[in-house]
């Protein structure tokens, strides 16, 4: 009788599995490190704004403006105004969102700056004078 080398189908199927179940995990995780990713570089983006306005625009002004961009708070890199997903501030579908509050002749007193995050609650800023 002659001895056969080689694979089994049952030992083919085996290893096909824990490689397809291998490759799931490694794309999961590849897209929660991705969103995390994300989510960093909106908190970034909103510290940049939120120190801009505080240390730059309020000192300067004394009071904080009715609607911010990249014309009236030009000292943060203005990459920082549009989103992971290239939504500029101020627009619809845009991630960051800052809604001026207690305003008078577009002079406002109050605001609250936000980024919507994917896997923690939304990341908020608010006036600290």
């Amino acid at each position: 009788m002659k001895k056969k080398s080689g694979f089994t189908v049952l030992e083919i199927i085996i290893v096909a599995v824990f490689a397809s179940l291998l490759f799931i995990i490694f794309f999961i995780q590849k897209a929660n490190v991705d969103a995390m990713e994300r989510d960093d570089d909106r908190k970034t983006a909103i510290n940049a704004m939120y120190y801009a306005l505080e240390e730059s625009f309020y000192k300067t002004h004394g009071y904080y403006p009715e609607t911010i961009s990249e014309e009236n708070i030009t000292v943060i890199d203005p990459a920082l105004w549009t989103d992971p997903f290239g939504v500029n501030l101020g627009y619809e579908d845009s991630s960051y969102s800052y809604e001026a509050a207690n305003c008078e002749d577009g002079k406002c007193k109050e605001y609250i700056l936000k980024a919507e995050l994917e896997k923690e609650d939304a990341y908020v800023k608010r006036n600290r004078n």
